[in-house]
């Protein structure tokens, strides 16, 4: 069986969006229900733009799937756009005019023509679509095991919400954020981003924000120190900063272990044996500022991720830019975008994280089956429980 992996293909208003999923055991259901209500949830969030209007994203399995079960076969699905115009030069003209913090002028220059066109179609931020359908595919693997994730807006601009996600509380949660239009989990918080939303449409301009993921029922060990490309935080960081418009990631406390010491920081261990059918196998800790991860693998404890979305780069009222064909300043081009989509990123990078945990969970229990990864994860579980396997080495004195 390969590692688990994906790739996607599809511009921004071409006929679909086309995703290859490889290395999932046979014999995974799937929940299409929760795959397609997750494609929704993402397509909404207040400051939306008219786009997500004329789409109704719904995932159509090509391969790889037999009676809503994988076969252990490349899976690929598709995800169809109704909004297709790419060759419609009258709806999708030339766009010579970049804008500021959009991938359009390095990529004209790096393709070597003076239309934007090629590259922001591929750059747009609809591609995120697939990753979001990837990331519900490898929840469905996740929640087999008993391992969930989460996510949630946590700020725009001032507007924060500062409430605790405990693995004992975070279903609540998740209904305070299902019932809010922003994807924040707090009504008077959610009310002061709308406001700062609405104000940014009014002065025609964009904002961004903070989003937060947690993965719970995790067991150490998931990940490696053996190897900088196989650790887990770091696949989740560079999973994360691969999302359009992402310029940061942290892990628990982040950029704060700054400014503190490490008595302040590091989580003290405990064990209480009346946990040791839980997935921390008994380990506690009373905080986790390491965010569930130390050396590049899961200690036990919720993997906390926070991501920084810079705000939208196309703006209504343009910025300064040049005309590539002539080099004379002009207004950057406006293309149908939205005022903010942190809500709609904080569901990326929720799937993306999903993914990158699934990626490691199956380098750990990989089978080519979902009764050997069974077996694997049992018998992993089973064996960490019984440490130590041997009495420890006596050392003389």
């Amino acid at each position: 069986m390969p590692p688990l992996d994906y790739q996607t293909a599809g511009e921004s208003h071409g006929p679909a969006l086309i995703t290859t999923i490889t290395g999932l055991p046979a014999g995974l259901g799937l929940d299409t229900d929760l795959i397609n209500t997750e494609l929704s949830r993402r397509q909404g969030g207040y400051g939306r733009g008219g786009r997500m209007k004329i789409e109704t994203d719904a995932m159509e399995f090509l391969c790889g799937v037999r009676r809503g079960k994988t076969t252990g076969a490349p899976l690929v699905f598709s995800i169809k756009n109704k909004d297709s115009r790419l060759d419609d030069l009258e709806r999708t003209p030339p766009v010579y005019r970049p804008r500021p913090g959009h991938a359009d002028l390095s990529g004209s220059i790096k393709w070597l023509t003076t239309d934007c066109r090629e590259t922001l179609e591929r750059a747009s931020a609809r591609e995120t679509a697939s990753r979001v359908g990837a990331g519900a595919i490898a929840r469905c693997l996740l929640k087999h095991f008993g391992v969930e994730t989460f996510g949630f807006t946590r700020q725009i601009l001032d507007a924060r919400t500062d409430i605790i996600v405990r693995e004992e509380n975070w279903r609540v949660v998740k209904d305070l954020r299902d019932a809010s239009d922003t994807y924040c989990p707090d009504e008077q918080i959610t009310e002061r981003q709308r406001e700062i939303i609405r104000q940014a449409k009014i002065d025609k301009d964009t904002v961004g924000g903070k989003v937060e993921t947690h993965v719970f029922g995790l067991p150490p060990g998931i990940g490696s120190s053996m190897d900088w490309t196989t650790k887990l935080d770091a696949r989740i960081a560079y999973a994360v900063m691969g999302i359009q418009a992402f310029k940061a990631v942290e892990m628990g406390m982040g950029v704060g272990v700054a400014s503190k010491h490490g008595s302040e920081v590091h989580d003290p261990i405990y064990f209480d044996s009346s946990k040791m059918n839980d997935p921390c196998l008994g380990f506690t800790r009373p905080t986790n500022n390491a965010g569930g991860t130390e050396g590049g693998m899961s200690d036990g404890m919720p993997i906390v991720v926070t991501g920084t979305m810079k705000p939208i780069a196309t703006l209504l009222q343009g910025m300064p830019s040049v005309d590539l064909n002539t080099k004379e300043a002009n207004r950057s081009q406006y293309e149908r975008s939205d005022v903010c989509a942190l809500s709609a990123a904080g569901v990326v990078m929720e799937h993306a994280v999903a993914f990158e945990v699934a990626r490691c969970f199956c380098d750990k229990f990989a089978g080519d089956s979902m009764i050997e990864v069974e077996s694997n994860w049992m018998g992993y579980l089973k064996l960490a429980r019984s440490l130590p396997l041997e009495p420890p080495e006596q050392t003389i004195a």
